[in-house]
């Protein structure tokens, strides 16, 4: 994820429109990504849910194709052996959308998700 917006915020606490982009993968031969999704956050048995879904909200962006999340969610726990540590487990589907083989799909998710997860933890260790 290149960058990571909240384009609108809704009276409701936790709730709000976040768009998030993505760097153009394998030699940009997968075009860089737009997804703008609704998204609540709320505190959940002890940790934290997020959840959210794509939905229509203004232009797509310049040179990028706009991608689809379906409903998703993410969450945080803290571990009860340690509480310096914490689970994250996410749910996504996600749609690439664009013209695009499977085979292609499949690699760049995978290296997506190990990004995610090495940039997060480098983020949480600083």
């Amino acid at each position: 994820m290149t960058t990571m917006d909240i384009v609108e915020k809704f009276d409701q606490q936790g709730c709000c429109i976040m768009r998030y982009m993505t760097a153009g993968q394998l030699w940009n031969i997968i075009a860089p990504r737009e997804f703008v999704d609704f998204s609540y956050t709320t505190d959940y048995e002890n940790g934290l849910l997020s959840c959210g879904v794509s939905v229509e909200h203004g232009e797509s962006g310049r040179n990028c194709v706009r991608g689809f999340n379906h409903p998703c969610g993410w969450f945080c726990r803290p571990l009860e052996d340690n509480v310096n540590h914490s689970l994250l487990t996410g749910f996504i589907q996600t749609d690439l959308r664009g013209m695009l083989p499977q085979s292609v799909v499949d690699t760049a998710m995978a290296s997506s998700l190990v990004g995610f997860y090495t940039d997060l933890r480098k983020a949480l260790q600083m």
